[in-house]
């Protein structure tokens, strides 16, 4: 195994460890079977996240080309699937039922972009490693793969999901500029994008205007929508250096931080562990990603190239986005804090996404 695979495994498990114990830390004194029960579920996820990992990273990432398609297809019938059939929770639909499994279609929905987009920009032959988008004009080079990216994410955006959906945009605008597609086109749609803004806000749902008001001022309603950024924001600053210790919390013990192990998973570690704990925190996630640019520098492949820069903006945006959702520098928009929130769909996705990188690593001298 290479340096920079078992680095990835490691720290990726670190992650993963530290997720587990704050989120046995912020449920344990929950009564009811549910919350006995929750760090155990998050331990299998990580579990069969592995061996997800593992079998990935050993199946030739050229073998997803032929699957790209179909990818995309079932994403987009597992989408109409959570309008039909899919489960409401605190007024947002965007799980399905299957068997003791909660499925969040658009946590892979983001991956199946980044592997789509990566195949649309690049040639399939091994011999001929140019990228195509040199060659599109405006048409094919922008519009023509934003409907393909549209369309998911105007569906994620109105289970409502608007955290995902806005992801899935950032990440095609990112790897636009990445893939070489003329900077004028990619100016000229960024700015026809910006101009119906200001309609789209009456599009929106009120809960949604209100975590955007709220961003701006979070005590214009401290009990209601800003309730949970003030709290959270109380929880980071309250663990000082080296935080109140494991099990010590005050805002996530005594429950004054709603999810606290979900999208404010980082809140809660904050607080118990301070911020040389948060220090350490983002540098095992800066390591992760700082290798995943590392890999897609040094292959040539420019399928394997974009697909490991995909993924290594797709962990990097979802970080950036949650903990600065926590500590209030931008609206809450339930991203979760890859490998460290509770959830089964995320954490599946995340080790798949690192098991490609893996694999895109280690088969990156064929090319």
């Amino acid at each position: 195994m290479r340096n920079s695979q078992l680095t990835i495994l490691i720290v990726a498990l670190l992650i993963a460890s530290l997720g587990i114990i704050s989120i046995y830390s912020s449920t344990y004194q929950k009564e009811g079977k549910p919350w006995e029960d929750i760090y155990k579920r998050q331990i299998l996820w990580v579990i069969i996240g592995l061996v997800c990992f593992m079998f990935i990273s050993n199946l030739h990432y050229r073998r997803i080309w032929d699957w790209t398609y179909l990818l995309y297809a079932l994403g987009l019938f597992f989408l109409f699937l959570v309008f039909a059939l899919g489960l409401v929770r605190m007024g947002a639909q965007r799980w399905l039922k299957i068997a003791w499994f909660n499925f969040q279609p658009s946590e892979f929905l983001k991956l199946i972009i980044v592997i789509f987009l990566a195949r649309y920009f690049s040639s399939k032959s091994v011999s001929d490693i140019s990228i195509l988008s040199g060659k599109f004009g405006i048409t094919r080079g922008i519009i023509i793969p934003f409907i393909f990216v549209a369309i998911p994410a105007m569906m994620i955006i109105e289970q409502p999901d608007l955290g995902s959906g806005m992801i899935i945009i950032l990440l095609f605008l990112s790897l636009l500029y990445l893939t070489g597609v003329k900077l004028r086109y990619i100016v000229i749609f960024f700015i026809l994008a910006l101009l119906p803004l200001p309609f789209l806000w009456h599009l929106l749902h009120d809960y949604q205007k209100q975590r955007l008001l709220v961003f701006l001022n979070p005590n214009i309603d401290p009990l209601g929508a800003g309730y949970t950024v003030i709290q959270s924001k109380i929880a980071i600053g309250s663990g000082w250096f080296f935080g109140k210790g494991w099990l010590s919390g005050t805002q996530s013990q005594l429950h004054f931080l709603p999810e606290s192990h979900t999208d404010f998973i980082f809140a809660t570690f904050a607080e118990e562990w301070g911020f040389l704990g948060c220090v350490v925190l983002v540098s095992l996630y800066f390591t992760i990603i700082y290798k995943g640019f590392s890999i897609a520098q040094k292959t040539n492949d420019f399928f394997g190239k974009l697909l490991a820069f995909g993924i290594s903006l797709m962990l990097a945006i979802q970080v950036f986005v949650n903990i600065a959702m926590n500590m209030g520098l931008a609206p809450v928009v339930g991203v979760p804090l890859p490998l460290m929130s509770y959830g089964g769909s995320s954490v599946l996705c995340t080790f798949i996404a690192l098991g490609i990188l893996v694999n895109i690593d280690k088969t990156r001298a064929v090319f």
